[in-house]
């Protein structure tokens, strides 16, 4: 293995505000922009850094090693696209077919890995991804600013390098389309069938139907599902802003106004759910993203350690009559979950699939299943 850390040149890390932070290049050196957000997770960078729910974020970690561990061993491209939901990605731990976040901060590097699954560092990896990655940064000090002033736009300047003012500009874009499937796509060959609306979904929770034995209908984000045969409806995770995912709160809409058949949101899919239902969304300061977010069942003591990413929230105030709140973070009191009063309608702001752990959670797929 190549001598990565003498070879590391200086980079800066330059946030909107105009606070700078210095340390050292350990990734594809190339100057690149983005929303700068932090993760509380202490394991699991393997499964960060390919959920498309980061895609086009500037991701610090707040636990202070990163790449101790290395990288298991990845599906070489050798030139050609690879589509992220092939069954050769099924198995695994990685979300997706390739690291999804713009660039990412640390405090400390360890090029020297340990681990009996590792194929190589995490900076060989991130070289062969193109994407820049700083350490040497105080990772505390930028945590606490963010959570002051909230999540802003950043950007990383490469020792001798210039910025890319153009890649700062992602408030519009819509990401979900960048990341969503193009086809229609099947697996399994299970008696029930569930659709899966692909808003930029992980891996793991199309393992975790597979393993329930049922079958699976992937389909792009934009897809009209609402004529479609299947036995119950699920709606991915993925990034950025629901409000942008016009056409899928059309058809969501339209299937919770005029069917009876479940449906399941998990993040994204979550707000896109109460946004179909007529409630509202609203960015948050710094939002959640790390494996140790306790939410608790609503009107009980009952709670759990959930996995979390995302940076939109639902407005508990704007829930229609016949929505309830079915989770809520103990936090920040924010909505983490809602059901309909009536119809087998329930959807979840944490990740129940957690790849990277906690599982606290996991049985809400027995309960979906159950349901169909």
């Amino acid at each position: 293995m190549k001598n990565e850390i003498n070879e590391m040149r200086g980079g800066v890390l330059r946030l909107a505000d105009g606070t700078v932070f210095e340390g050292y290049s350990f990734g594809y050196e190339q100057p690149t922009a983005g929303e700068m957000v932090f993760c509380t997770a202490m394991t699991g960078y393997p499964e960060s850094l390919t959920d498309p729910s980061y895609r086009g974020q500037i991701l610090a970690f707040t636990y202070p090693m990163i790449g101790n561990y290395g990288v298991p061993p990845r599906i070489k491209k050798e030139g050609q696209q690879v589509n992220r939901l092939t069954s050769q990605h099924i198995d695994g731990v990685f979300e997706s077919e390739r690291i999804q976040c713009a660039a990412i901060i640390c405090a400390d590097y360890s090029a020297a890995f340990s681990h009996y699954d590792a194929a190589g560092s995490l900076g060989e990896w991130l070289h062969d991804e193109r994407v820049p990655a700083l350490c040497g940064i105080d990772t505390r000090r930028l945590t606490q600013h963010l959570r002051s002033r909230g999540t802003m736009t950043a950007e990383i300047e490469i020792e001798d390098g210039q910025t890319d003012k153009q890649a700062s500009r992602q408030e519009n874009k819509n990401l979900v389309a960048e990341v969503s499937t193009d086809r229609v796509i099947d697996y399994g060959d299970g008696h029930r069938r569930v659709l899966l609306v692909d808003c930029g979904v992980k891996m793991n929770i199309l393992r975790c139907l597979l393993q329930r034995g049922i079958s699976v209908r992937i389909v792009p984000w934009d897809y009209d599902f609402t004529s479609d045969d299947y036995d119950g409806l699920l709606i991915s995770n993925g990034p950025g802003d629901p409000a942008v995912c016009i056409p899928t709160i059309g058809h969501l809409r339209t299937m919770l106004t005029h069917d009876d058949r479940p449906v399941m949101g998990i993040c994204l899919g979550h707000q896109l759910m109460a946004l179909a239902a007529g409630a509202k969304t609203y960015k948050m300061t710094y939002g959640h993203r790390g494996h140790n977010h306790t939410v608790r069942l609503a009107g009980t003591h009952r709670c759990f350690v959930t996995a979390q990413n995302h940076g939109y929230a639902v407005d508990a105030a704007s829930l229609p009559d016949d929505w309830e709140c079915l989770y809520e973070n103990v936090n920040d009191g924010t909505v983490e979950g809602i059901r309909h009063t009536s119809k087998p309608f329930f959807a979840v702001q944490f990740h129940p699939e957690a790849s990277g752990g906690p599982t606290d959670t996991e049985d809400l797929f027995d309960q979906f299943v159950n349901m169909l």
